[in-house]
């Protein structure tokens, strides 16, 4: 007796291609996680989201069939590893063995969201390495190629033995803040591990002055912040990060910025991972101007408020995808 998760799907009749560009060898699966974004990346690349079943047997075991030929193809699995984590992990992992032993030419995993990715080294004895872990679990699983979306550290990229394409959110969140009025903009980390990442978003944002919030953390999950390094008086202060999880760090960083005097203060993140008590701290009136976020992990209407933007991602994973299988530069998409 099974259970389905999602209904099966067919194939659409009648999807012209981008540009006419040559994409009968170009096949896109997504996973349960994400299917709106893989969705809107189809539409970008004119190439459906492809016809597959995905089943749950009575002891939650997962069943997945490809249900057309995809023999000699360039297949890309598009499936964040988002909560519920290992049940999405599974699924992509199941999915990749159903496209290898489907005679697929090459195989890429497009996981806007790599789950597992703080466990990235050893703060103390006796600890796994997850992020290193998945990596290579998806390497054994028969995937070809990765193309990841703000991984959490630069050096997760070279857990991968296998090539690995990373891109970032940031341009997408640079183009919306652009339409807006901010006046005097100062970009700030939440901590001093985001510094790198916080200074490129600032040259992106026509070489914005850097604040650092010194912060210090008591536990997993709990942080403190203590001082601003950096001027913020009478500035929009719009503070950067990978992903925003329970909220603490950035809410504490928010409330500490308007102390010191910054005017405005917008939060913004790739990835939306939210967990409780996420959207409560999130909407406290009067900390965050807006909350900016990409559609890189999936939101529910229960889960919006109204400082929330969600701004999509699908075409610049789109153009990724595509370049993949023509085999030109990811990396140029961003000079």
């Amino acid at each position: 007796m099974t259970s389905f998760l999602t209904a099966d799907r067919v194939a659409p009749q009648g999807s012209a291609s981008q540009s006419n560009h040559d994409t009968r060898r170009l096949r896109l699966f997504s996973g349960t996680s994400n299917q709106a974004l893989a969705q809107e990346i189809g539409t970008y690349l004119g190439v459906p989201d492809g016809p597959r079943v995905i089943k749950r047997f009575a002891d939650g075991e997962l069943y997945i069939q490809i249900q057309e030929s995809i023999r000699g193809c360039d297949v890309f699995l598009i499936q964040p590893t988002c909560a519920p984590v290992n049940d999405h992990l599974m699924e992509l992992l199941i999915m990749v063995d159903a496209c290898k032993r489907a005679s697929a030419r090459q195989i890429t995993a497009v996981i806007p969201y790599y789950g597992y990715a703080r466990a990235d080294r050893k703060t103390a004895g006796r600890e796994s390495i997850t992020a290193k872990l998945v990596a290579n679990l998806l390497a054994k699983s028969g995937v070809d190629r990765v193309l990841a979306m703000d991984l959490h550290s630069a050096q997760i990229q070279g857990y991968f033995d296998i090539p690995c394409d990373h891109i970032y959110g940031s341009p997408v969140l640079v183009d919306y803040l652009r339409t807006r009025d901010l006046g005097e903009v100062v970009v700030v980390s939440p901590d001093v591990g985001g510094v790198a990442r916080a200074r490129a978003f600032a040259k992106q944002m026509n070489d914005a002055p850097l604040a650092i919030i010194d912060k210090r953390r008591s536990g997993h999950n709990v942080a403190e912040s203590l001082t601003v390094i950096g001027d913020v008086v009478g500035k929009t202060a719009i503070l950067i990060d990978d992903m925003i999880d329970t909220g603490g760090t950035i809410c504490a960083g928010g409330r500490l910025l308007r102390q010191r005097g910054a005017t405005r203060v917008l939060a913004c993140a790739s990835h939306a991972v939210f967990s409780p008590p996420a959207i409560e701290r999130m909407s406290e009136p009067g900390l965050f101007e807006e909350v900016l976020v990409t559609n890189s992990i999936p939101r529910r209407d229960e889960d919006r408020f109204p400082q929330l933007q969600v701004l999509s991602v699908a075409k610049m994973l789109g153009e990724a995808i595509w370049r993949i299988h023509e085999e030109s530069s990811v990396s140029s998409m961003f000079r």
